[in-house]
């Protein structure tokens, strides 16, 4: 395993002594040596309880690290056809592939690309069975355990009216002919613990059935890479599983692979005033990292204190709700200087957009055992032309 130290969510870990200007702005930089030491305790993970971890596409699909992902784990979870198509032709291993509704027309590319195919209700799976069975895919039906964990309602898929999963209640024969595992995901960047009480939650009404069942499911949101989880409860609680029930258990980690691996690099563009010190930057909220605007919350700044000079930090957007965050330096901010937001290699990478023309991040790939940086991709007006008509 990477002798590399684990550091707590948010922490600047490596990234502490790299140099900002030695990339682009804006710019996603990646340390390859953190995916290695996270990929490493997946792989453990994996290998001693018996589990097949999938990296989940979702939070983190840099494929330039494909080959180091596929030396790792079993394979990719994808939540739609590209990412299927992506899994398949960059990562290898199992393709496991789930969407809250497939349309007719993408389901044969999406079959021919998977090895597993997670319906989200009985009738999706009742109209697309016939064609799964006959191209040899294993077929899962995701279900709603009804057992809330989550913190936020918003990313809760057991929240009351949830479209995601088909509710446990509604669980009958009918319903899982066909049906080789079952799917739950109920988690986001939590412990062993949560996982443990949604199983007893579950297991009353499902346990009937998993006799004739290959496998469990249990999605992805599990931090496991993170230092305070309980990887010797999760080893123990998998085994036990497969030894009651005689299934294959998988789990689909998507930050645990990216967790603390990566920076958002930005610079200070102006530092206007309108009754506090605010300060312009080339990273955008909207553009850049929804989710600090969807979740919302706060990303950790590189280099920040207690007190000091604070600064309500935003991007170049014309949306008012372009706002980072308010943050403190020890010492006054100035143009041009470089910044960085911790923790961005999993889903703000992802979840980029060009609104208002606002220019897509770089994307670099660093080792901090070795200091190698390479810029792995750059954009320009044809990638913000291209995705308009």
């Amino acid at each position: 395993m990477s002798d590399l130290m684990p550091t707590q969510a948010g922490a600047p870990g490596a990234f502490a002594q790299f140099d900002l200007f030695r990339v682009p702005s804006p710019c996603f930089v990646v340390d390859e040596a953190a995916i290695a030491h996270n990929l490493a305790i997946l792989a453990d993970v994996q290998t001693r309880s018996g589990a097949h971890v999938l990296a989940a596409l979702k939070a983190f699909s840099m494929f330039s690290l494909a080959s180091l992902v596929r030396q790792h784990l079993h394979g990719t979870c994808a939540s739609g056809i590209y990412e299927a198509r992506l899994g398949r032709e960059s990562y290898g291993g199992t393709v496991a592939t789930y969407c809250a509704a497939y349309k007719d027309s993408d389901i044969n590319q999406i079959l021919s690309l998977s090895d597993h195919v997670i319906f989200n209700s009985p009738a999706q799976k009742d109209r697309f069975l016939s064609r799964a069975q006959a191209m040899g895919v294993s077929i899962g039906l995701r279900i709603n355990p009804q057992h809330s964990e989550g913190e936020i309602p918003k990313y809760d898929p057991c929240a009351q009216g949830s479209r995601l999963g088909t509710p446990i209640h509604q669980l009958t024969t009918d319903a899982l002919d066909g049906v080789d595992g079952l799917h739950m995901h109920t988690l986001c960047e939590q412990g062993f613990a949560p996982l443990l009480r949604t199983w007893k939650a579950v297991a009353p009404s499902v346990e009937s059935y998993l006799p004739n069942l290959k496998w469990l499911n249990f999605g992805g949101g599990h931090h496991i890479t993170r230092p305070d989880y309980d990887r010797e409860g999760l080893i123990r609680f998998v085994r036990d599983i497969r030894s009651q029930h005689n299934v294959d258990v998988y789990l689909e980690p998507g930050e645990a692979v990216a967790l603390d691996a990566g920076i958002l690099v930005g610079e200070i563009l102006d530092l206007p005033q309108n009754e506090i010190d605010l300060a312009i930057t080339d990273i955008s909220a909207t553009c850049h990292m929804p989710d600090v605007i969807e979740a919302p919350y706060r990303p950790a700044l590189l280099g920040e204190t207690s007190s000091g000079h604070t600064y309500r930090l935003g991007g170049p957007s014309c949306l008012a709700g372009d706002v980072i965050g308010d943050y403190t330096y020890p010492t006054p901010l100035h143009i041009g200087q470089r910044i960085a937001f911790l923790d961005q290699a999993h889903y703000s990478m992802v979840k980029t957009n060009t609104f208002n023309g606002v220019p897509l991040p770089a994307i670099a790939l660093w080792n901090s055992k070795t200091d190698h940086l390479r810029i792995v991709k750059t954009f320009d007006y044809e990638d913000f032309k291209g995705r308009l008509s």
